[in-house]
């Protein structure tokens, strides 16, 4: 009764879909058959071109001998979208 009861809701849930997919009117701007996702391609493409337009920021450590002393300097590497980089020491911490 269960399997019954299953098959018959999918089958009425494809139906009310296919139903509501065909009722659906068709675009007269659209005479090539293009589909709509694809006009909307080059605003998409746009947004991910501003996004990259960011600049990257990392984080990164290194030891550093100074004389007879050893730091460890945290340092923030920033990449500007124009290709410069700038560096900003964030700490430093004598190790040994």
């Amino acid at each position: 009764m269960k399997k019954f009861l299953a098959i018959a809701l999918t089958l009425a849930s494809v139906g009310f879909t296919a139903s509501t997919a065909e009722a659906k009117a068709a675009d007269p701007s659209n005479s090539f058959g293009v589909a709509p996702a694809l006009k909307a391609a080059p605003a998409a493409a746009q947004v991910w071109r501003n996004r990259n337009r960011r600049a990257r920021v990392t984080t990164r450590s290194r030891l550093v001998r100074v004389g007879r002393r050893v730091y460890r300097e945290t340092y923030q590497i920033r990449y500007m979208p124009n290709g410069r980089t700038s560096t900003r020491l964030i700490s430093r911490v004598r190790v040994r």
